[in-house]
Formats: structure tokens, C-alpha cells, sequence
């Protein structure tokens, strides 16, 4: 049965930044179940954990009976939105959006139950009826409430022209068209609630404005904070890349690697926002000190890995990650890349091998960790940029390589 009790563990578990009206949302979240949305451009073909918060915060709807929905932007994805940026996003194909969310849909499966009952989350996409619309009519529909000082005024824009960099007329249009699909999936859904990061207040409240103008009806908007770790690094990036969501862009074991390796003061903020974890376990958790504080990182990275990839890999990677740092094994279900017999037997520079790995995104990467004495190969440090790697180095059939104590990989004939 649908409760009030979203918003106020929302609130305890660090999810909610702004609020239109926060009391008229909990009313009418308490007197019956409510369907939000989030919307999702198709501008890459997995989701990566920077949209982690966004997914959660569905998934912490639904546990309290209300119904998300996931809009997909097949039609927005071709005019690009600005916010955060600076400059204009690239403009991609119909061919590569359709791919894109092909490969998005993915994201979304081990997060939410999906389904036609009250609680079930459905997903939509905007291009069917952003695709058929009309300029004029669209001029004259919702163009006619726009004001063109206000939209000045919002950061996605603001920010981009102070900085004097080019905002196309395409990518101004980006919030009318965001503020479109509110009053649309108001009219054919019901959805009462848009969710988003912080940087889409503006974007969020034109859509409220809308809906009330031409329909006469209160919907609500909410954004999540910009996540970022206690050093101020952007969630989700690493030096290898984005952490994506699914396992054919970022192995289970990686993906467990990233969350072990949380830094201490942010140990407690991420099991709040990243697992399901219950609030007094999760406090018991982030009061440990000294050395039992990577216990609770352990945990941490199980959780939120068999959230996204399952409790069975979950715990693999956390017992690969066992043997590899406490044993000393290299152990068989390590990431892995596959190198020929032949190119092997003439001998693989090692620079090239921590490249070819993910362990460096460049050469040049690659030969400045050798320099800084963080490449070891079978744990072995290495100390010259013109080591090769040859079959002497195979060791039960792979040869084991690592970039500092916590990122490994074996190299395996192929």
C-alpha cells in the first residue's frame, strides 16, 4: 500500500536536493499511489553509475508501492541537452539512438520490477510524441508560455552563455520540448512526479509551469544532489574510464573494485544512496574505525554489486578479490585478455600489455605508472619502460598483471 514514508526515507537516505512543495507531494503520496518519472537521453548505449542515484531513487519509489517510469529520449536525444555542459552535445544518427537504447534498456532490469500492476514500473519513449509534432502548432501550444527572460535565467543556459561559449537555438529548444513530455505523460499517464538531478531544476519547473497554465493541474518536481566523492572527484570516473552499468563494458569484478575502493568518509553516504541496506545497519557500519572500516567497504561493494550484476557475481568477485589481495593467488576469475600464441612468442612490450588490459587508458599512461613503480607483473615490480613480456612470463597458463595493489588482470593465450 502506498505511503508517505517514500519522501521521508528519501530524505534520511540523502536523496532529495530541492522540492517544489515537499508537504502537498507527501499528501498526495499518502492518500494514494503516484507515478514519477526520470528521464533518460540515449546518448551512449549503457548507463554508467553517474546515473546510479537516479536509478535507486526509482527503485526506493517503488519499494513504497508507487509506480516509476522510465522515459526514454529517443526524440530528445536529437536536439541534446545543454545543462552542465559546455559545449553542444554531438548530434547522433536515428540508427545509433535506437542502438543506444537498446542498450540502455539493459540498465534498468536488475534495479526495478517492471510490469502492469499498480507498483510495476513501465518504460516509454518520448519520440512517440515528440516525432509527430508540429512548429506552428507547437509555437502556438506551448511556445505561447515560454518566456525567453526566464529561460535566460537558468543555469543549464546562464552558465553557458556567461561563459561566452555557442548555445544553439537547437539546444534552447531542449527545455521546451523536457517540459512537453511532463504535461504529456501527465495526460496519457497520470505521472504527477518528475525526478531529476539538480541540474535540471529549470527544466523541471518549466514543465510544472506548463502543466498548470494549460491544464490547471499541481504536479511536482524533485531533484537529486550532484554526487561526488569527499575529495571532490565526479562519482563514477576512474582513471580507467566510466564505471558503466553493464558487465560487457565493466566486468562484475571491476565494478566491485570500484566500490571496495570508496574512500573512507564516504563509506556511509554511499550504502545510504547505493544499496538496500537498512538505515540503523548502515550506521552500525560507518561508526568503525582503523582497519575495520575496509569491512564495511566490503560490504558496500557486495551490495551494491549484486544489486546491478547479482548476488551469485557479487560474491565471486568479492572472493576473487580475496585471493588476489589476501592470498596472493592470481586468481582464475580475474578480469582477462586474450593475446596470441604468435605475438606472445615475439614478445609483448609490457607498457602496451597494461594498455591493451584497461590498466592504462594510453601507452603513455602505461610507461608513466612503470616510472612511478606502480606496474607489476606476476607481483613483481616493474622497474625498466622497455620490459618485455614473453611466454617465460606464464604462470599456469596466464601471466598476472597489476596497476598499484587494487586493479589486476591475466593475460591468457587466445
Amino acid at each position: 500500500m502506498a505511503n508517505g514514508d517514500f519522501l521521508r526515507e528519501a530524505q534520511e537516505r540523502g536523496f532529495i536536493f530541492q522540492c517544489t512543495d515537499l508537504d502537498a507531494l507527501g499528501s498526495a503520496m499518502g492518500a494514494a499511489p503516484i507515478q514519477a518519472y526520470i528521464g533518460f537521453d540515449c546518448t551512449a548505449d549503457s548507463l554508467h553509475v553517474g546515473s546510479l542515484v537516479q536509478i535507486m531513487i526509482l527503485r526506493l519509489l517503488q519499494k513504497h508501492g508507487h509506480k516509476p517510469v522510465v522515459l526514454m529520449g529517443g526524440g530528445t536525444t536529437r536536439i541534446g541537452d545543454p545543462s552542465g555542459r559546455d559545449e553542444s552535445r554531438q548530434l547522433l544518427t536515428d540508427e545509433v539512438i535506437a542502438a543506444n537504447m537498446a542498450g540502455i534498456r539493459r540498465c534498468f532490469a536488475p534495479f526495478l520490477r517492471f510490469g502492469d500492476d499498480a507498483s510495476g514500473a513501465i518504460m516509454v519513449n518520448n519520440a512517440d510524441w515528440l516525432d509527430t509534432l508540429g512548429y506552428i502548432p507547437l509555437l502556438r501550444d506551448v511556445g505561447v508560455h515560454f518566456s525567453v527572460n526566464r529561460m535566460l535565467s537558468f543555469d543549464s543556459v546562464k552558465l553557458r552563455l556567461e561563459r561566452e561559449h555557442s548555445l544553439t537555438f537547437l539546444e534552447f529548444n531542449y527545455m521546451i520540448l523536457q517540459s512537453y513530455d511532463f504535461r504529456e505523460l501527465n495526460r496519457r499517464l497520470g505521472v504527477v512526479l518528475q525526478i531529476g538531478g539538480s541540474d535540471q531544476w529549470g527544466n523541471i519547473v518549466s514543465g510544472i509551469e506548463l502543466t498548470r497554465r494549460t491544464d490547471q493541474k499541481q504536479v511536482f518536481g524533485l531533484t537529486t544532489p550532484l554526487i561526488t566523492t569527499s575529495s571532490g572527484a565526479k562519482m563514477g570516473k576512474t582513471a580507467q574510464g566510466a564505471v558503466w552499468l553493464t558487465a560487457d563494458r565493466v566486468p562484475a569484478y571491476d565494478y566491485w573494485q570500484f566500490w571496495r575502493n570508496t574512500e573512507d568518509a564516504d563509506v556511509g553516504r554511499f550504502m545510504r544512496l547505493f544499496t538496500d541496506l537498512p538505515l540503523d545497519e548502515i550506521a552500525r557500519l560507518e561508526s568503525l574505525g582503523g582497519a575495520e572500516i575496509n569491512e564495511a567497504k566490503k560490504i558496500l561493494a557486495t551490495e551494491a554489486t549484486a544489486l546491478c550484476h547479482g548476488r551469485e557475481a557479487a560474491t565471486a568477485a568479492a572472493e576473487t578479490a580475496r585471493r588476489a589481495f589476501e592470498e596472493g593467488e592470481a586468481a582464475e576469475d580475474l578480469p582477462s585478455i586474450d593475446v596470441s600464441a604468435d605475438d606472445l612468442a615475439a614478445g609483448i612490450p609490457a607498457f602496451r600489455l597494461f594498455t591493451l588490459s584497461g590498466l592504462a587508458a594510453s601507452n603513455g599512461e602505461a610507461r608513466r605508472l612503470i616510472r612511478s613503480g606502480g606496474a607489476r607483473v606476476n607481483d613483481e615490480a616493474v622497474t625498466d619502460e622497455g620490459r618485455v613480456v614473453s611466454p617465460a612470463d606464464l604462470r599456469d597458463g596466464a601471466i598476472k598483471l597489476s596497476s598499484g595493489r587494487k586493479h589486476h588482470r591475466l593475460v591468457r593465450v587466445g
